[in-house]
């Protein structure tokens, strides 16, 4: 049988202008995607002083939601992107992102951050942190009230996290592991994205605080997967879809409790009460249908009176 294979041949001219060099390293990195790749070429390749954050490059190079929140944990994974939040001027809080063609360790990248001057107005802000323009307000200005106590609450008006939002983050941290452990339960679902788990455990936070179970959960994520053979290209989305209503939990009726017929032991069955007179209730086992024990019956004519001291008396005729 004849063999075939395959030759390549590379035809590359050095460009003359608009260039950018880069390491073999970066580019054929073992734990960097296309999508990171390219994300960090991008913003490599941009003018010096240029202030494009990586949002705004992911958008040019047309790199989804999910895929550049995935390429953007792993260039931090690596060493190539850190950031840090510092409040500058003003009190205006500022997002600072280094992007670097070599991986710095959090040490490295401080040193270089302490050192970069923050943007003293508002053009020098990513859009990503610029603040919103102030709308103005209606009517004419008026003078603030003095004295006399607030009429709301003043702990609304502190910094403290409130507990609404504490007890539904905790919601969240039980919700996570209940969305984890899905690509464990079906093939079909090994392929969830990363990006997308928070917005799932949200939507099965809507499940368990309306009484449904983990087990719930799952099984009705299995029930709706497609069947043996059928591929499933967007397992998340599936996941989403499935979990997006909430049905109302349908609790277990109990069973109608079964009338208990008290029962004799087997030494007393077939025994009758007596309906004579006596101080405590007298059992016997009767003969036919009478309802008095012998020591009530009346005697028969044949049969002798009973008289204390066990002697019996036969009826006068």
């Amino acid at each position: 049988m004849e063999r075939t294979s395959t030759v390549i041949y590379r035809n590359f001219n050095a460009p003359s202008r608009a260039f950018s060099q880069f390491s073999h390293d970066l580019i054929r990195h073992p734990r960097l995607d296309s999508d990171a790749v390219r994300l960090l070429t991008w913003q490599l390749s941009l003018p010096h002083g240029a202030r494009e954050s990586l949002s705004a490059t992911a958008r040019r190079a047309r790199i989804g939601g999910c895929a550049f929140t995935r390429a953007k944990r792993q260039l931090k994974d690596e060493g190539f992107v850190h950031e840090r939040r510092v409040q500058g001027p003003g009190g205006r809080w500022i997002t600072q992102q280094l992007v670097s063609s070599t991986p710095l360790t959090s040490a490295q990248a401080a040193k270089i951050l302490a050192g970069s001057p923050l943007p003293t107005c508002a053009d020098d802000v990513s859009p990503q942190v610029a603040p919103s323009p102030r709308k103005p307000a209606v009517g004419p200005p008026t003078t603030p009230p003095t004295g006399g106590h607030p009429e709301k609450d003043p702990s609304e008006d502190t910094s403290h996290r409130p507990a609404a939002a504490d007890e539904d983050e905790r919601s969240l941290d039980d919700a996570r592991p209940l969305i984890g452990v899905l690509p464990l339960l079906s093939p079909a679902l090994r392929h969830i994205p990363p990006g997308m788990r928070d917005e799932l455990a949200r939507l099965a936070v809507r499940w368990l605080a309306a009484g449904h179970t983990p087990a719930d959960v799952h099984a009705h994520v299995l029930r709706g997967l497609p069947g043996a053979g059928t591929p499933v290209h967007r397992p998340g989305g599936l996941v989403r879809y499935l979990l997006r209503e909430v049905p109302p939990r349908a609790l277990p009726v109990p069973p109608a409790p079964t009338p208990v017929t008290p029962r004799l032991s087997l030494r007393l069955e077939g025994a009758r009460e007596c309906a004579g007179d006596h101080v405590q209730p007298m059992l016997f086992r009767p003969l036919g249908d009478e309802s008095l024990c012998p020591a009530c019956a009346p005697p028969a004519p044949d049969e002798p009176m009973p008289v204390p001291g066990g002697e019996r008396l036969r009826a006068p005729s």
